[in-house]
This record gives structure tokens, C-alpha cells and sequence, in this order.
């Protein structure tokens, strides 16, 4: 079975601590904490990955972001991305094809990953929806150093 993560883009980025950094790889934007745990998983386990990001839906770790953003989902006057260019996004990105999405992060980011793969014949799972940012974090790192995934 071929497994995707979704993780979740995070507020901290690069930026804030070197404002001059230029543009920067998805993967080496995000600097909080979740982010970083999150990239782990994903890096220890998953067939491919991306980032759900709420300016630019989901990208590869490699694509490159030209600039800091502030681009929430939970905030529409940001304008974020919407669920016609996520579904879109799949087909473009060939994201479809797995047969398991592992989407990391709380219920928001959750809850758009689900819709989005709604009839692609995906099994969406999202193991730490729901659950404070400390015992999501905590799951999450369990089962990297535990080596068993979701």
C-alpha cells in the first residue's frame, strides 16, 4: 500500500529569524516545533509527502516559496486557498493515486485534507485530530521512535 502525508504548514517561518533569506524550499520555510515533527514522520515514512500550505495548497517539500505570507485557513480575509484549486492540485501533482493519506495537524487542516481527496478512493486517516497540540506532538514523535506508523 502506497502511503502520502499531508503535514501541516506552520506560522513560524524562516523569515522571521532572517528576514533577507530569499527564496527558500517548502521543506526549510517552516521553523516550529509541530512542523519539524511532523517533517520527521513523513520523512521516516511516507511513499511521498507534502505540505498543505493556506497560500499555495499543497506542495512539494522542493517547491520554492518566494516570500514570508500570512495565509491562514482559519481567517477568510486572508484569502486562503480554496478546496476547487486543492482538487485540482491533486490531479496535477498525481496525488490521487495513493491508497492511503496520512493527514498530520489538528481538525482544520484534517478536515480539508479529507474533503479534498473525497472520491479519489483514498483511506484518509488523520491520527492526531482533535487532540491539544502537546498529545498530538507527543503521538506523532511515538511513533517515530517507535518505527510503527499510523
Amino acid at each position: 500500500m502506497s502511503a502520502l502525508v499531508v503535514v501541516p504548514c506552520g506560522r513560524s517561518k524562516l523569515w522571521r529569524r532572517n528576514p533577507d533569506a530569499g527564496p527558500t524550499s517548502a521543506r526549510d520555510v517552516y521553523t516550529g516545533s509541530p512542523f519539524k515533527v511532523n517533517r520527521e514522520y513523513a520523512e521516516k515514512f511516507a511513499d511521498r509527502w507534502v505540505i498543505l500550505s493556506a497560500k499555495y495548497g499543497f506542495v512539494d517539500p522542493e517547491f520554492m516559496i518566494p516570500a514570508d505570507y500570512n495565509v491562514t485557513f482559519n481567517d477568510p480575509r486572508t484569502n486562503p486557498i480554496s478546496m476547487s484549486v486543492l482538487r485540482s492540485q491533486l490531479a496535477s501533482l498525481t496525488l490521487a493515486r495513493f491508497d492511503l493519506v496520512v493527514a498530520l495537524g489538528g481538525a482544520t487542516y484534517s478536515r480539508l485534507v479529507v474533503d479534498a481527496f473525497v472520491g479519489t478512493g483514498a483511506r484518509v486517516i488523520s491520527p492526531a485530530a482533535g487532540l491539544p497540540i502537546g498529545k498530538a506532538m507527543s503521538r506523532v514523535k511515538n511513533a517515530v521512535r517507535s518505527g510503527q506508523p499510523f
